[in-house]
Formats: structure tokens, C-alpha cells, sequence
């Protein structure tokens, strides 16, 4: 853990933003899930909170459940996807989660919602959207809950993308699936749970291949971990790498995931996540570590 840096406060499901005014600016999910923090930082080292980017008080649509923002600069906007549960409910379901998405002019926020309803709903509940734009295209990967979703006698959560919309206001064609639970780290709490995950996706583009880094297993247990998958298109088909996972415990942090991937000023590349250690408590800490790639494709987190 000597090349990690931790940072001084809870951060669940971090996204890290590098924006244009030469600072770095971390969006998470508070335990309670009432609200998106907001944490600024010229350094990645000293950190201070800049505001909220939206909560239960301020959302359009959500109700609770306020999960895994991520933010993005787009012509000079900012454009914040999350997951939160809808208050549309007429079924009942206990999971009723689904994405959307709210605009601001400072990366600070606050941000609003672009519709008083969720931007993707297919009809079963979804969480942890991430955003991919290239060539005037965008793509939306969202993972579907283990809720209802009954494989060989365990609930899974598999990994989907869909091209979306240049406006945010609906998808282009139908969602692909990408990544199911298949290696045999990702069913090390599957025995306690009675379900496997594949969630938490981040997806980028090295050297011509899509690398997208996903989480699995319970993201309350000390076995949640990351591994990657790659591709030759942002749709797929995904090949999952042979060494996952590339993050998991070590040392005095157990429970790593829900990372994502971003380049310093400096040009370093860098992992975040989330863990938890036995002197921070149950709370989700985030953390920053030295990621590569190396000369034969791999992606190496170097701790």
C-alpha cells in the first residue's frame, strides 16, 4: 500500500473528475444514500468539500437510494449519471431502481435533473451507470440487479450497454449484454448471499482496445474486488482477463470496488476506489492507486 493514497473521509462508489479548471473533484454515494457529495482537491492529496450535486431534497424523480454518481464534461457542461430509486412504483418491488441524469454549469453543481423521470428504464431495476463518448457517440453500461434475476438457482447481476441518445433523452437500439459472473473469484461470497455480481463497470480506450473494470462479489463483504475485460468494440463481445481480479484485499483494506480510472496532470493513471479498513469502521473509504498498461495489454494496479 505504499504507493496508495487514502483519503481523510467516507467516499462510497468514488468517480474522479480531472475538470478543465485544473482541479480534481470526487463524487460518491454517502452511507446514507441520501445525497451526492462533492470533495475538491488541486493535489489528489488535500482534500475539502465543495457542496452536494443532488439529494433526495433537490431530485426530480428519486426517492432514495442516491448511488454511484459519475460526472462528465461535455461542451462545456457538466452532466452527472446516477442511479436512485424512482418513485414510480405501482408493482410494489422492493428494488426499484433506475438512471438518470441532471446538468450543471460548475462541477461543483448543483446539479438538476434533465426530466422529472429516469433517462433509461428497461423495465427492471439498474444501477451504476457509466458514461463513454466517442466519435459523437454515447454510451451507457448499467448493471441490472440481482432482484428477480434467478440464474441456476442464485440471483445474478450482469453488466449491459446501450448507445444513448446525443440529448440524454432516451437509447438507440436495444441494450447488449456484456458481462455475466463466469470466473470462479467472482462466486467467493455467493455461498452467503445466494447471489454473484458483476457490477460497478468503468469503461477506456487504450491503444485501439476497450478495457472496461468491473466489481464482483458482495460490496459488504471484505471479498468485493475488481477485474477488467476487454474488447475491439465499446459494445463487445468482452473477453474477461485470465489474472482478474487485479484488486482485491491486501494489507489492512478489505472490500475494494467500484473504481474507476482517470490520468493525472502529471500523466500518471490512477485507480479509484472504494475500501474499508478495520481503523475507519464500516464506512466506504476511498482510495487512490498507480494503475499501467503493460507492454502485452495488460492493466496492472500498482499498490
Amino acid at each position: 500500500m505504499q504507493n496508495t493514497i487514502q483519503l481523510p473521509f467516507p467516499a462510497a462508489d468514488p468517480f474522479l473528475l480531472p475538470a478543465r479548471d485544473g482541479r480534481y473533484y470526487l463524487y460518491c454515494t454517502s452511507e446514507a444514500g441520501d445525497e451526492f457529495p462533492v470533495y475538491v482537491s488541486a493535489d489528489l492529496t488535500r482534500w475539502e468539500r465543495c457542496g452536494t450535486a443532488l439529494s433526495k431534497a433537490t431530485a426530480r424523480w428519486g426517492v432514495g437510494c442516491f448511488w454511484a454518481p459519475e460526472c462528465y464534461e461535455i461542451d462545456g457542461r457538466y452532466y452527472l449519471f446516477y442511479s436512485a430509486d424512482w418513485k414510480e412504483n405501482p408493482t410494489g418491488a422492493l428494488e426499484n431502481f433506475r438512471i438518470g441524469a441532471a446538468v450543471a454549469d460548475s462541477p461543483a453543481g448543483p446539479f438538476t435533473d434533465l426530466s422529472d423521470r429516469p433517462i433509461f428504464d428497461p423495465g427492471y431495476p439498474v444501477i451504476d451507470a457509466n458514461l463513454y463518448a466517442e466519435d459523437g457517440a454515447y454510451y451507457l453500461y448499467y448493471s441490472r440487479c440481482c432482484y428477480e434475476h434467478s440464474v441456476d438457482g442464485l440471483e445474478e447481476s450482469w453488466i449491459y450497454g446501450v448507445r444513448l441518445r446525443p440529448d440524454f433523452s432516451g437509447t438507440v437500439g436495444d441494450p447488449v449484454l456484456l458481462l455475466r459472473p463466469e470466473q470462479p473469484w467472482e462466486g467467493r461470497s455467493a455461498a452467503a448471499t445466494g447471489r454473484r455480481w458483476n457490477e460497478g463497470s468503468y469503461l477506456c480506450r487504450h491503444e485501439g482496445r476497450y478495457y472496461m473494470t468491473y466489481s464482483a462479489n458482495f460490496f459488504g463483504g471484505p471479498d468485493y474486488a475488481v477485474g477488467y475485460a476487454t474488447a475491439d468494440h465499446p459494445l463487445g463481445p468482452y473477453r474477461k482477463a485470465a489474472e482478474n481480479p487485479i484488486l482485491e484485499r491486501g494489507g489492512v483494506v478489505t472490500g475494494t470496488g467500484h473504481s474507476c480510472l482517470f490520468t493525472t496532470a502529471q500523466g500518471q493513471l490512477m485507480i479509484c476506489y472504494h475500501g474499508r479498513t478495520e481503523a475507519t469502521g464500516p464506512d466506504r473509504i476511498a482510495f487512490l492507486s498507480p494503475a499501467r498498461f503493460t507492454r502485452d495489454g495488460r492493466l496492472v494496479v500498482d499498490r
